[in-house]
């Protein structure tokens, strides 16, 4: 009589291999939802009081907690399970692409009014002085949106598609676009200490770097093979470090350092002080932010 080989609960072979998400083959897990001990992806899992459940326990209401049934489902950072979980991405890929759009309609006058540092310091003698220093703060944030080169909004699109959707979807949308605008923030306010006023910083590059330092910090938490992360971490910094000198460094790095910092509030912050761990150090992160640009502005007024 032929013999069944032993399944696991997601219905593959034992010892058949690395573990997959039961929803999606295509993504290697070690993490199981701790009431049917199937394989769940971070997209999948729902952070429980204990690990975490796959969609279909909390559906069923096998959940844990007095009321199972009606308790909402959590990422693993705490925010709330959504049915669109790119939502927050494709807004700030439109909004990318539409001032993007804007720009290339308009021309120089319109990006020297949103670039970080203004007229003033691009060369142009009729210009009075603009800029951050001269109380125009909004170009730390408009400047984030800011690209004049295909290649540039391309690369930097395609790297928050990549990395924003599983991180949108493990942390939540809130938290994942506070985590976006606070990198993409302190990228602009290193660039704005370290910089020279004229070389026109610019692009969203702090808030993809950012988002790159999440990703490692996640895929830790996750236990998921660093291999893959590390070597893009590895690229993309002999990119940033090249010997042309015409990528903004301090924007990447300044990214790169606050979304690991705000990341690792984000995936191990205690359950019972979450909310104030997790926004707390993003406070911190903007406090030093704001911190930094002020005291570069009283040396350059």
């Amino acid at each position: 009589m032929e013999q069944q080989p032993p399944q696991g609960q997601d219905g593959s072979p034992a010892g058949a291999g690395p573990l997959t998400c039961y929803r999606h083959p295509d993504r290697e897990t070690g993490v199981r939802c701790v009431r049917c001990e199937r394989p769940v992806c971070p997209d999948c899992m729902i952070d429980a009081s204990v690990g975490f459940q796959c969609p279909e326990c909390v559906r069923d209401g096998s959940g844990s907690g007095p009321h199972p049934a009606t308790s909402r489902p959590r990422t693993v950072a705490g925010g709330t399970v959504t049915a669109d979980p790119r939502l927050i991405t494709k807004i700030l890929l439109g909004l990318n692409l539409a001032v993007f759009i804007a720009v290339s309609i308009a021309g120089r006058p319109l990006l020297d009014d949103l670039l970080l540092f203004g007229r003033a310091y691009t060369g142009d003698p009729s210009a009075g002085p603009e800029g951050v220093a001269e109380g125009q703060w909004y170009r730390l944030v408009t400047s984030m949106f800011l690209h004049q080169e295909v290649w540039h909004i391309a690369f930097n699109m395609l790297g928050l598609w990549w990395l924003g959707g599983p991180l949108e979807a493990a942390l939540g949308r809130v938290r994942y676009l506070v985590l976006y605008l606070v990198s993409g923030l302190a990228g602009s306010a290193l660039t704005y200490v370290i910089a020279d006023p004229g070389q026109g910083s610019l692009g969203a590059s702090g808030a993809i770097f950012g988002l790159l330092g999440a990703t490692a910090v996640l895929m830790r938490r996750m236990n998921y093979d660093m291999r893959p992360v590390i070597g893009l971490l590895v690229v993309n910094l002999i990119f940033t470090f090249n010997p042309w000198g015409a990528i903004a460094w301090q924007a990447h790095v300044g990214g790169l350092v606050a979304g690991a910092v705000i990341a690792v509030a984000m995936v191990h912050a205690p359950r019972e002080r979450r909310g104030i761990v997790q926004y707390g150090v993003c406070g911190l992160v903007l406090l030093a932010v704001v911190g930094a640009v002020l005291a570069r502005t009283a040396v350059l007024t």
